[in-house]
């Protein structure tokens, strides 16, 4: 009881805060609010940015903080296969600006992709070659999806080393080790995790597709704001995928990508083909069986009710249909070339008042000595086989590849895409063996965002009024969390009875009549305390004869009172609460 009671105060003083903080705001004036919204908006957030040099080993950083900085990137002049000449260049524009967000950083810029509807290939070498030799793999990146994202993606690939990479050809046959990121078309919110994989046996090459993340993706396509992800492969084989530094999906790659990494031992004979006597019927019928010679195939399924009786009102001479008697032969009838006229049919008015016109038929009831078509009974197959299946022999492809981890090494690090929307933001990619290294570059960009974000970002109040323009529900979830108690809690209150409230004029004590100002009641506690006393006030302008008359007249009420409430004492215990006694007021004194 007391945790309940503690539970529902709790609720009480923070919906008390809520409401005197709402109140205070709406009672403002509304220009003093405008002006403060103003200033806090102007207001400069004390984050001092430099444009950050990683802390460790890492294989590639760009930061895109200069004006130059697309300088070391090399544009495609590929053409994209199996598309029409039209949108085959890949001419989207790229451009170095700062994010649109209100939450950019002094002198932070990042790569945009300028165009929608157009193809966009652009990419830059690393600074040595990723080889997977035993280190993690770590690749991390900034996305922000400025004017929404209606269809296209914003994943990286990171490009497969070799002495034959030709930049100026990148395009989306241009052989790739990892793509890593996120995707959107529809209402399909994708993040990428895919990896090509080298068959030791055959040398092809297969893509495999992580599973699906465990968390709700939509908002990091729609709130407009900057997200880091993260993908980090381990020797191990186990990886790890972070948007925000929060981990959103993992596993590993023997056992969460599809298709499987390693092919299965066994697989079925092509070859081997089903027995002409193999029998698959599990349960046949029972050929002993005969039909019952009292069983009669063509009884009908209903006859008429031989108990039916046609009603007393029945006309059988009167047809259900008429001919229209107002109906006439129209004007421009030709029997010769129209044939005889007839009139139309209408409801025989006979027929309206009984229950029915013409030949009587009883209704049709279910035959008892219905049984339909004979079937012989099932009875287990003694020849059943079971199902049929190819013999499995050894894979002739199988192979055990226990390492996936160790991948193609990466040369190059890619953007190659096609977007409905445009103006999607790009920034401080980096590729690193060291997750401090990246949790550190984090820390002096996109951490930084975030500090400017949080001191911006509307109060809690605003926040729960802006998630329920996506989702109208969470007002229910609002009503029983705050309003509910709230209800609760009053009606507790207004539960207990209240103690009736004595009735000033309902007592025994020498009361002023009402209505009475102040100054009288004073004069009149006065003069009571100096009865009482046997003193007399020497202030006081009242007389000794004024009080020995006050007495006297006191002295006659109170035997005229007494009559009364012995007669009412007669009358029962009960009702002796009915009769009540006033003593006369002091007399005020006269000036």
């Amino acid at each position: 009881m007391k945790v309940f009671s503690w539970w529902f105060l709790s609720a009480l003083l923070l919906t008390s805060s809520f409401n005197l903080s709402v109140g205070q705001d709406y009672d403002d004036d509304e220009a003093e609010v405008e002006d403060e919204i103003d200033e806090i908006e102007d207001e400069e957030i004390a984050v001092h940015y430099e444009t950050p040099t990683p802390s460790g080993n890492y294989f590639f950083a760009e930061t895109f903080d200069s004006k130059d900085a697309l300088d070391g990137w090399t544009l495609s002049k590929a053409d994209k296969e199996g598309v029409e000449s039209e949108i085959s260049k890949y001419n989207g524009r790229w451009l170095i600006r700062e994010v649109s967000e209100g939450f950019a950083l002094s002198g932070d810029m990042g790569m945009i992709l300028k165009d929608k509807a157009k193809h966009h290939a652009i990419s830059h070498l690393l600074e040595k070659p990723y080889v997977f030799q035993g280190e993690p793999f770590i690749v991390q990146y900034e996305v922000n999806f400025q004017d929404g994202i209606e269809c296209g993606g914003a994943y990286l690939k990171l490009l497969s080393h070799s002495d034959d990479l030709n930049l100026a050809e990148f395009h989306d046959k241009t052989p790739y080790t990892i793509m890593f990121g996120p995707d959107k078309c529809g209402e399909d919110y994708k993040l990428h995790f895919i990896f090509r994989h080298k068959n030791p046996v055959t040398g092809e090459f297969e893509e495999k597709h992580a599973k699906k993340p465990n968390v709700e993706l939509k908002s990091y396509y729609t709130d407009k704001s900057t997200h880091l992800y993260t993908l980090m492969i381990k020797p191990d084989n186990s990886f790890s995928i972070f948007i925000d530094q929060k981990q959103v999906n993992s596993g590993n790659l023997l056992s969460d990508v599809s298709p499987a990494v390693n092919p299965p031992a066994e697989v079925e004979d092509k070859d081997d083909k089903k027995p002409e006597d193999w029998d698959e019927r599990e349960y046949i019928a029972d050929p002993e069986a005969t039909k019952p010679e009292e069983w009669d195939e063509d009884a009908p399924a209903q006859i008429p009710d031989p108990d039916a009786e046609m009603p007393e009102d029945w006309l059988e001479d009167e047809p259900q249909y008429i001919d229209d008697p107002d109906s006439t032969i129209p004007d421009d009838w030709d029997e010769e070339m129209d044939g005889e006229w007839e009139a139309p049919k209408v409801d025989n008015p006979k027929c309206a008042d009984v229950t029915g016109c013409g030949v009587w038929e009883p209704p049709t009831i279910a035959n008892p000595e219905y049984k339909g078509k004979w079937k012989a009974p099932k009875i287990k197959n003694p020849a059943y086989k079971g199902i049929w299946s190819p013999r499995m022999i050894p894979n002739p492809d199988f192979f055990e590849d226990l390492e996936p981890y160790k991948m193609t090494a990466i040369g190059a690090v890619g953007l190659e895409l096609w977007s409905m929307s445009d103006n999607i933001y790009f920034d401080n990619i980096i590729v690193t063996c060291c997750k401090h290294v990246a949790d550190d570059f984090a820390d002096r960009t996109w951490k930084l965002k975030q500090q400017i974000k949080a001191a911006k970002e509307p109060g809690i109040v605003s926040s729960l009024m802006t998630a329920t323009e996506e989702r109208p529900w969470l007002w229910v979830v609002y009503v029983l969390v705050i309003g509910l108690p709230i209800i609760i809690l009053f009606l507790c209150c207004r539960g207990g009875s209240k103690a009736p409230e004595e009735d000033p004029k309902n007592t025994d004590e020498a009361t002023p009549d009402y209505p009475h100002d102040e100054e009288e009641t004073e004069k009149g506690e006065e003069e009571a305390e100096a009865k009482a006393t046997g003193e007399e006030d020497v202030t006081s302008s009242v007389t000794k004869a004024d009080l020995e008359e006050d007495e006297e007249e006191e002295e006659e009420q109170a035997a005229s009172e007494e009559e009364p409430a012995a007669a009412a004492a007669d009358e029962g215990d009960g009702d002796k609460d009915k009769v009540t006694t006033r003593k006369r007021k002091p007399r005020r004194a006269e000036d």
